[in-house]
């Protein structure tokens, strides 16, 4: 990919700003309470899940199609996508009169296939996977001109995300910390490249979830690096191998790498459901995530980027499930009863009288470990938390049972 050598600066950034007057949405920063109490300091957040289709992804895409001649125009745009830039490219491209073709792969969720298609593009799926998508929509550039939208590696496009930045300052002149989610690197960069420039004190500290974390390899090997492998349920971040264009932005600029758990992802969707009451995708959540982690980390007041709310309602179900996991509020267990009507009944009695909500009952009486006149119960238990659990547990057993988690 060839790249203009004149290095990117906060100009670019206010130029982009001012392209994307009356385009995107200045988005809200809401603080949050919770997050305050833990770290100790004002947590605000940044909620580019509320941007124009779901997410951030509009501003990078609207600066670089605007940037193309009137006959590049002419040949249209084509991008690959499982979903947040995907609509970006189709909205952008739309209100620029420009022909979008986005390639997605088969199983790409219905949601945004839909919401993709309805913001103007046209959509064909090609392969399981996004490689095999974004193979397939260079191969459609090279064979009819179009020209290929990038969803990170290129100067408009971190220019455009760096708009974030500006926002972020104008919004909470205070901040001293701003926690952003990390997959190619196009919003980070951005975000530093503003901010440093005016408020070199603020830290800038990345997240990326551990099953996909890039950079910490990359930077220290002084090159983008691909990985092996990735997996992690935020697809917004699942990214292999960082850009070259925000790479060298990263490096200079950012202060701090961390990476989170699955566990941590999906214990921070759920505080925003809970709590922020605003739907977050995983790899939007990722900041409050590595907050959650370790609070303590973090210089107040800090800013989190909620970077996209585009979540697919079967992976929120699961993830959800996770979270709830994860945070203490289910309890699963096993113990034994004496095979005789209204066993159970008395055990489900305790566990009302304890306000454990019963999800799911497993009855076994054939196991050959089992005694002639016992039968073996596996609860799955709905609790308010860990505190909960225990005080279950310690019913059951004040009321007789034996119990084994």
């Amino acid at each position: 990919m060839v790249h203009s050598s004149r290095s990117l600066t906060v100009d670019d950034v206010q130029a982009a700003h001012k392209a994307l007057s009356g385009v995107a949405r200045v988005t809200a920063m809401e603080g949050s309470r919770h997050l305050t109490g833990l770290v100790g300091s004002p947590v605000h957040l940044k909620c580019e899940n509320l941007q124009r289709t779901g997410s951030f992804k509009i501003r990078g895409a609207y600066v670089r199609i605007a940037g193309l001649s009137p006959a590049e125009r002419a040949n249209g745009v084509v991008a690959a996508s499982a979903g947040n830039h995907a609509q970006g490219v189709a909205l952008a491209a739309s209100l620029l009169g420009v022909r979008s073709t986005v390639f997605m792969p088969v199983g790409a969720p219905l949601p945004k296939l839909a919401a993709t298609r309805e913001y103007g593009a046209e959509v064909r799926l090609h392969g399981q996977v996004v490689d095999e998508s974004l193979a397939a929509a260079k191969e459609y550039a090279a064979e009819t001109g179009a020209v290929f939208i990038h969803p990170f590696d290129h100067r408009d496009v971190v220019a455009g995300q760096g708009t974030v930045g500006l926002e972020i300052l104008e919004q909470c002149p205070e901040v001293r910390t701003i926690v952003v989610g990390v997959g190619g690197g196009g919003l980070i960069a951005g975000v530093a490249l503003a901010v440093k420039a005016l408020r070199p004190d603020v830290r800038i500290v990345g997240v990326q979830a551990e099953g996909a974390a890039a950079y910490p390899p990359s930077l220290a090997a002084g090159r983008p690096v691909a990985l092996d492998s990735v997996s992690t349920m935020a697809d917004g971040i699942k990214v292999g191998q960082p850009g070259e264009v925000p790479f060298k932005i990263v490096g200079d600029l950012v202060d701090e790498i961390r990476t989170v758990s699955e566990d941590a992802l999906s214990s921070a969707l759920l505080l925003c459901l809970e709590r922020a009451k605003l739907v977050v995708e995983p790899a939007g959540a990722s900041p409050l995530a590595a907050l959650l982690s370790e609070p303590e980390a973090f210089d107040g007041p800090v800013v989190a980027v909620l970077s996209g709310g585009n979540v697919d309602p079967l992976v929120l179900q699961r993830t959800l499930r996770h979270g709830m996991a994860a945070a203490g509020r289910y309890l699963s267990l096993r113990l034994r009863l004496t095979d005789r009507p209204g066993a159970l009944a008395a055990l489900l009695a305790e566990l009302s009288v304890a306000d454990a909500n019963v999800l799911d009952v497993s009855h076994v009486r054939t196991d050959p470990r089992l005694g002639l006149t016992e039968a073996e119960v596996e609860l799955h238990l709905e609790t308010k938390g860990p505190e909960h659990c225990a005080d279950v547990t310690r019913a059951l057993r004040e009321a007789g049972y034996t119990v084994r988690a």
